[in-house]
């Protein structure tokens, strides 16, 4: 432990059973340590009242009427002191007036509560509220254990599993707060100790100035999900307990407050609106929630309000219309007369004047027709210049092709050569490698070549040793008692049976070996794995060690991460391979793929960034993208249309790989889009028709790939690039191994069913066998005779075969032997491997200078390909914008005589008409001859002076001077005339269909309008009520959220600037719905990345941990809980991080007005700040602690250290 340490006032809470438990007490102010033993107590009864209710809202004391208040600031003074009791002040709205003609004292805000974050600290340093002391008893994972935290910042510290979370959850149980705000077990019985029956949780509160502490104490029983409360050692119910706890401001349900390892996620989940609100519960002006709730109730019903009122206007004004429609109905009935000779004038006026505008649109169809074909005739003449010019320049483009086409040739010949060269050389690297690696293992390979001289010279005195020994000698048979006949006899009988034997034997041995034959080859074909991560050793040795890297460490991993391709993909037609190859780049074929962010940084991390992985720094291939299904261009042809132009499919539905890289080899390769023709039969015109629709792509027709583009210029013409591809398969070929062991394997079923078979078989024979043996040996004894015989001549083979194979080993012995004592010592192979290197060196200086001669040729080549492609898309892009143009003109003349055509066409219509109007107004006036004479004399009045003011119109126009007044002259159009038609037939359909109940619906609805009328004063009034008290009620809010804001985000943005990010707490868009107000927090961890909002899904574990501390001691210097708690907090974080909130953890919530700080986690680095009034709470649980008292006590190992240090002369904390 450092000095910085071992000075920091520390505790711990070391438990053992329920018959004692050990406390360290924090060194005082004085400087000096005390320890206090805390024994345990006895049990208490179980017969307490049951609890349960839920916290009521904060009840406050008022003080005496004739006190005035004090006006402060909207954040107020930090903790202030209100009276000597730490009470805080009450407020009484004062009463509204019930007028509703006075209602300018309504909405008067209530007097402010005062500006208090927490209760006055008492002389032993607690605030009111803060816990002074914690008692569990068969609790979680506790039997019994006491503890007393300090006033200010408590750090408990232990390992995973010994209980520290248990504090959090007996902190927020013990003072009935429900179990969801723990994130964990949803019933009380769950939290008590396995094994045991019940238990309690007791906590001790600091009390109000002059008062003495609260303990509650809250009895757990495993039987059931009840539970009961005592107060002060009285029985008490959840109510009570719950009404204490808000008279003491103890906001436990509050994330900003109280934040259990459970719920350290659900933070970050929290909608910007709840943010809000848990932000002002926990800091900040005490009246903000109260503000806030009165103005989205205000403004709730502001909205209802006003949309009632909207609605009675549309009433009032429907009603209004429709009496308006009937108001003079009597009048109209007495003009009657008059409206039926109005309607005869305006059906006679009403034809000449659609006369009047059939005439006119005549006259101007005439004349547009007449610029329409003269127009026409100009384009075409125009036009003839371009066109013999846009085919003089698509020569000069077929001219400038062919030179492009040429060059390029030649370009890929010498580009073929230079990869040629390029390969030579490699090939000479690695052999140079390969001769400096047998160099290198030269004195190593002559160690093995003399141990292996002196295990083959032991070896070949054994073997002679073997071959001296003389032979066993065998027994003899004893002499045959019957005769030759009967041995015969004997002896062909079983001759027979051993003959059937034998021949079974043969064919089950003949099947076993077949079989083994096929299992050696499985077992080779099964190394087929092993094979290619060979082939990737020899090819990139870094990628091969990252392979076998991977592959032992999976667990560090979140999800599996793909091995490259070379060893992950295979081609389900071995026929394709070559195919799919041409889809990967030698880089992408070494790819590892990741399917999370974190994996990938992983991955970065260990082999990329540091040496932690290979031993060295290196550099592989690794991917990883969110995946996007949008950002994935589709294929450019369906299957249908692929088939039809003669492709069998796309490069993607010939490979086999895992589902999870299809968003790679789709959205990073194209693979999806590449489609195939092996045959070479595909119609590469229609193919490419289709990719250029799509924006371009890839397609394999044979051995020709296929590069689809589409200009950006001109009319963005389609181009296409080929090249070959190489036929021949290199690394898809897992496909071939896995078919071959797939027969094999079946060959291996067969061969063993068909054992089983013959083994049955033999084995009733050898029953059978047993059975001759018996009967054998009672009908002829020299059988016996004849096994001896046998046994002897086995003997004497075997014999025969030992010294055979010792003769072959010893003549082998004898050749390594002499091959080993002969090879060429250690220098003469250093100088002939010497000599090779420097072969190699020549043919590689060569290989450079000409690879070097070859590239100026290609760089020259290239210049003039370059030239000659210029000089083609110069004389292409002429011809295209020549040709773009001529089109454009030809659409120009185009249009021109469709134009021409349409007002031909209704030229004629137009004449049509014209003639039917004259014809129907002269057959009108005749009628008005007969019928009504003056009438008549009135419409050729009308239509006299009309004509002349027309004329007069025109006559101004030509002379260019203003046209005649207007005055007295009826200018009414055909459409105003059957307007004013129709308006004067409903008028006379109105006085037609009239009858006496019209009146009465009219004087009705003129009540039902007063009536509706003073409903939208009242409603509007109420409008103007609702508004005042939301005006009253931001003022004072909006400020004071405001500076509570401001001073968070300073906090907060100071605390992401000291790690090197940038953080920002802001207030969302000020909208009037006062439910959408809400806090965003934005973040940014990089300096790549921009200022983005904190949401449970965009940011990192470690990165949401991280601003959520933040946020929280941002938050705690404006808090007016007595105590707050989070709870493994700065899991996920690094070290630079943690190390940071730490510092700032300690700098805030040590100052000399911070309030009670519990801080849980399971980690501490090295060499961190501490402070005097901080305390440390190490806890010790499990199962095996020692028995004595005393062993194991923190406090007890730092002053023994101390006090060592200061005996031997050294200080504390030095080496």
């Amino acid at each position: 432990m450092s000095s910085r340490a071992a000075a920091s006032s520390s505790g711990g809470v070391r438990v053992k059973s329920e018959r004692q438990a050990k406390v360290k007490v924090e060194k005082g102010a004085n400087g000096r340590s005390q320890r206090n033993r805390v024994e345990s107590e006895e049990e208490e009864e179980d017969a307490q009242e049951r609890g349960g209710g839920r916290a009521s809202r904060r009840q406050q004391e008022s003080e005496d009427d004739d006190e005035e208040e004090e006006e402060g600031t909207p954040r107020g003074n930090k903790r202030q002191r209100v009276n000597d009791n730490g009470d805080s002040r009450s407020s009484r709205a004062p009463s509204e007036d019930a007028e509703e003609d006075e209602d300018e004292d309504e909405g008067e805000p209530r007097a402010r509560l005062p500006k208090v974050k927490t209760q006055p600290r008492d002389t032993d340093g607690f605030i009111p509220g803060s816990i002074v002391r914690i008692q569990l008893k068969n609790f979680v994972t506790y039997d019994f254990v006491e503890f007393r935290p300090g006033p200010y910042l408590n750090m408990i510290v232990g390992p995973n599993g010994t209980g520290k979370s248990s504090i959090a959850c007996a902190i927020a149980l013990g003072l009935n707060f429900p179990p969801k705000v723990l994130g964990r077990a949803s019933e009380l019985n769950a939290f008590v100790k396995q094994g045991t029956d019940k238990g309690y949780i007791e906590i001790e509160l600091k009390g109000f100035a002059g008062k003495p502490n609260l303990v509650i104490r809250r009895e757990l029983t495993a039987k059931n999900k009840g539970s009961s409360f005592s107060l002060n050692g009285q029985p008490a119910t959840g109510r009570e307990v719950s009404e204490k706890m808000a008279a003491l401001n103890v906001q436990v349900e509050n994330l900003c407050s109280f934040l259990p390892q459970d719920k350290v996620s659900s933070f970050a989940h929290m909608t910007p609106q709840q943010l809000l609100v848990e932000t002002q519960k926990a800091a900040g002006d005490p009246n903000l929630s109260s503000w806030f709730e009165t103005l989205k109730d205000e403004g709730k019903q502001l909205k209802l309000a006003q949309q009632k009122l909207k609605e009675d206007e549309n009433t009032l004004a429907q009603l209004k219309k429709r009496n308006e429609n009937i108001e003079h109905e009597v009048e109209r009935i007495k003009e009657k007369q008059k409206i039926e000779e109005e309607i005869q004038l305006l059906e006679s006026l009403i034809l000449t004047a659609h006369y009047r505008e059939v005439g006119q649109q005549y006259t101007e169809a005439k004349e547009k027709r007449n610029k329409a074909h003269k127009k026409m005739l100009e384009l075409k003449a125009r036009n003839e210049p371009a066109h013999k010019l846009e085919k003089d320049l698509e020569k000069a483009a077929g001219k400038a092709s062919e030179r492009r086409s040429s060059q390029k040739r030649s370009m890929q010949d010498k580009a073929k050569a230079l990869k040629k060269k390029q390969e030579d050389s490699d090939a000479q690297d690695a052999l140079a490698e390969n001769i400096q690696t047998d160099l290198d293992n030269l004195k190593t390979n002559e160690k093995n070549r003399l141990a292996k001289i002196r295990s083959k010279e032991h070896d070949l005195a054994q073997a002679k040793e073997d071959l001296a020994k003389p032979p066993p000698k065998p027994a003899g048979p004893e002499r045959a008692a019957r005769g030759d006949g009967t041995f015969v006899l004997q002896y062909s009988s079983r001759y027979m049976v051993d003959e059937r034997n034998n021949e079974i034997r043969a064919v089950v041995n003949q099947k076993v070996t077949a079989m083994e034959d096929v299992r050696k080859n499985t077992d080779q074909l099964d190394t087929a794995d092993a094979k290619k991560l060979g082939i990737l050793a020899k090819w990139d040795a870094i990628t091969h060690e990252a392979v076998l890297w991977l592959r032992r460490n999976r667990d560090k991993f979140r999800m599996e991460v793909f091995e490259p391709p070379i060893l992950s993909v295979s081609v389900r037609d071995v026929n394709y391979a070559a195919f799919a190859e041409a889809g990967f780049s030698a880089m992408q074929m070494k790819t590892f793929v990741a399917q999370c962010q974190e994996d990938l940084d992983t991955l970065n991390h260990w082999v990329n960034d540091t040496d932690k992985a290979l031993g060295r720094r290196v550099r592989i291939a690794t991917y990883f993208r969110t995946q996007n299904p949008q950002s994935v261009a589709p294929p450019p042809m369906s299957h249908d249309e692929m088939r039809a132009i003669g492709f069998e499919g796309y490069l993607i539905d010939l490979l086999e790989y895992p589902e999870g890289m299809a968003y790679w080899l789709k959205g990073a390769l194209n693979l999806h889009r590449i489609a195939i023709s092996p045959s070479g039969r595909a119609e590469v015109t229609k193919a490419m028709e289709l990719y250029g629709k799509s924006g371009g792509g890839v397609f394999i027709n044979g051995s020709a790939v296929n590069n689809v583009s589409r200009s950006r210029y001109g009319n963005r013409a389609v181009g296409n690039m080929t090249r070959e591809m190489n036929m021949q398969a290199k690394n898809f070929v897992k496909a071939r191994l896995e078919t071959a062991i797939r027969e094999a394997q079946g060959q291996a079923e067969l061969l063993e069913q068909q054992k089983v078979e013959l083994q049955g078989l033999l084995d009733a024979v050898n029953e059978k066998d047993k059975d001759i043996r018996k009967r054998a040996v009672r009908a002829f004894p020299f059988l016996s005779w004849l096994d001896a015989v046998t046994a002897r001549r086995q003997a004497i083979k075997n014999e025969r075969d030992r010294v055979s194979k010792l003769e072959v080993r010893k003549r082998r012995l004898e050749e390594d032997l002499a091959r080993l004592k002969n090879a060429p010592s250690a220098e003469q192979e250093r100088k002939k491997l010497k000599d090779s290197l420097v072969n190699v060196s020549k043919k590689r200086i060569k290989i450079a200078r000409e690879y070097t001669d070859l590239a100026r040729s290609i760089y020259k080549g290239q210049l003039e390909c370059t030239n000659a492609g210029l000089e083609w898309l110069q004389a292409l892009t002429n011809h295209t914008a020549l040709k773009a143009l001529c089109a454009e003109k030809d659409a120009k003349y185009t249009q021109a005589v469709a134009k021409f055509n349409d007002i031909h066409e209704q030229f004629g219509k137009l004449k049509q008409l014209a003639h039917e109007a004259i014809t129907e107004v002269r057959a009108r006036l005749d009628l008005l001859d007969e019928v009504n004479p003056d009438l008549r004399a009135r419409v050729n009045e009308m239509e006299r002076v009309r004509s002349a003011y027309d004329l007069e119109v025109i006559a101004a126009k030509k002379e260019g001077r203003p046209p005649p007044s207007s005055e007295g002259i009826d200018l009414r159009t055909y459409a105003d005339l059957e307007a004013e038609i129709a308006e004067q037939k409903a008028a006379k359909e109105m006085i037609l269909n009239t009858n006496p109940g019209v009146i009465e619906e009219f004087e009705k609805r003129k009540r039902d309008i007063e009536g509706r009328e003073r409903t939208i004063e009242g409603t509007k009034l109420q409008i103007r009520r609702h508004e005042k008290k939301i005006k009253m009620h931001r003022d004072q809010w909006e400020p004071a959220l405001d500076a509570l804001i401001t001073s968070i985000c300073e906090r907060f943005s100071a605390a992401f600037d000291s790690i090197g990010c940038a953080g920002e707490v802001k207030l969302g868009e000020r909208v009037d719905d006062f439910e959408q107000w809400c806090i965003e927090i934005f973040v940014k961890f990089r300096d790549t990345e921009r200022m983005t909002l904190l949401t449970g899904q965009r940011q990192s574990g470690g990165e949401r941990s991280l601003t959520t501390i933040l946020y929280l001691m941002a938050l705690t210097e404006e808090a007016r809980a007595p105590f707050s708690l989070v709870d493994e907090i700065n899991q996920g974080m690094d070290q630079r991080a943690e190390r940071v909130v730490h510092n700032s953890m300690v700098n805030v919530t040590c100052k000399e007005d911070a309030a009670q700080y519990f801080l849980i986690t399971p980690k501490l680095l090295t060499d961190l700040n501490y402070h005097e009034r901080m305390k440390i709470l190490c806890v010790n649980n499990g199962e095996w602690l020692p028995e004595e008292r005393g062993v194991g006590n923190m406090m007890g190992m730092i002053e023994g250290f101390v006090a060592r240090a200061r005996e031997t002369g050294r200080a504390p904390g030095s080496a």
